[in-house]
């Protein structure tokens, strides 16, 4: 596995042989609250901290892409009043010279974190609907070949950049998050890589939460035979389909204290072994101890870890087995 400690983008030694990743991703600022429990209807509850932060789930993985040593572009939307969001995406190495301010309010997340680490969000698009087809061909003629687009669903018309990435011929990794009905009938067979955590898998193929993984793996490879999925469980860790090969992981025990940008963590880390063409296997294990260290810390871009201390958790954790399922 690459030295990722010793090829952050912040220190500019990113090869110019590895493939680009552009991120058609969300800019918010997430207000979080710490509570006991997240709160019922009808309740009025005190919260015992606030935090203002930089999040997104389009911003939370380009920062950990580019502190795993990654080489992000970021195309994103931000109300002028927040820019001071976008030093987090600076120091890390992210490029933002694409992403524009405007006099529209910012995308922004009311988060609830609970004692038992357990989250429940309310978003605000703004900004991050504001996408024109004009702005997506300008972005997308700049491109380099054989480049990855990497995008979530926080972003206006995921279909039809979609259809334009696939046309110029980018490799697409998408993340249908937050799913919504319209996800099921975009174009996901233009992906490469579909990122699901259960509950989005189960949607897609109209099955219950509670099925079986096999079963949900089986239905996603039938009917997205050319696309690789990756599915985040949690505690329970992680499965990957492509064609015949099944892989799974077990998950790092550790004590969670926040598991807000988890899933952005291991999509960040793992894009980043991809980019550096290490192997699915190198891409989980990575992954997988970024995502132990960021849910034992609180925030979201906050928790996300620095490439050398993912470094010391790959060799201070218990080896994580990726075997073949």
């Amino acid at each position: 596995m690459t030295d990722i400690a010793t090829a952050t983008a912040s220190e500019a030694n990113v090869s110019d042989s590895w493939p680009r990743v552009y991120n058609y991703g969300s800019i918010n600022i997430d207000y979080v609250y710490r509570v006991p429990h997240l709160v019922r209807p009808g309740e009025t509850l005190s919260s015992r901290s606030f935090q203002r932060v930089l999040g997104g789930k389009g911003a939370n993985q380009s920062l950990a892409l580019a502190r795993a040593g990654g080489d992000v572009s970021h195309w994103g939307r931000l109300g002028q009043s927040d820019e001071w969001a976008l030093e987090p995406l600076d120091q890390a190495g992210v490029d933002t010279t694409q992403i524009e301010l405007t006099a529209e309010p910012s995308g922004h997340a009311l988060i609830q974190v609970d004692d038992d680490a357990e989250n429940a969000i309310i978003l605000f698009p703004g900004a991050n609907h504001g996408f024109s087809e004009a702005h997506h061909h300008a972005l997308l003629e700049a491109t380099r070949v054989d480049s990855w687009l990497l995008m979530q669903n926080e972003c206006n018309d995921p279909g039809r950049i979609i259809r334009f990435a696939s046309a110029k011929g980018l490799s697409i990794a998408f993340n249908p998050a937050p799913l919504s009905a319209e996800v099921a009938s975009l174009p996901l067979a233009l992906c490469r890589i579909l990122f699901l955590n259960r509950g989005e898998a189960a949607a897609l193929v109209e099955r219950d939460e509670t099925s079986d993984v096999d079963q949900l793996l089986g239905t996603l490879t039938e009917r997205f035979p050319d696309v690789e999925i990756v599915l985040t469980l949690g505690r329970d860790g992680v499965r990957f389909a492509h064609g015949e090969t099944r892989l799974r992981a077990g998950a790092h025990e550790v004590d969670a204290c926040d598991t807000t940008a988890a899933g952005d963590t291991f999509i960040g880390y793992f894009m980043a072994a991809r980019q550096r063409d290490e192997t699915v296997e190198q891409a989980i294990r990575l992954a997988s101890a970024a995502s132990a260290l960021c849910v034992q810390q609180s925030g979201a871009a906050p928790s996300i870890p620095e490439a050398a201390d993912v470094e010391a958790a790959l060799r201070d954790l218990p080896a994580l087995a990726v075997s073949a399922n």
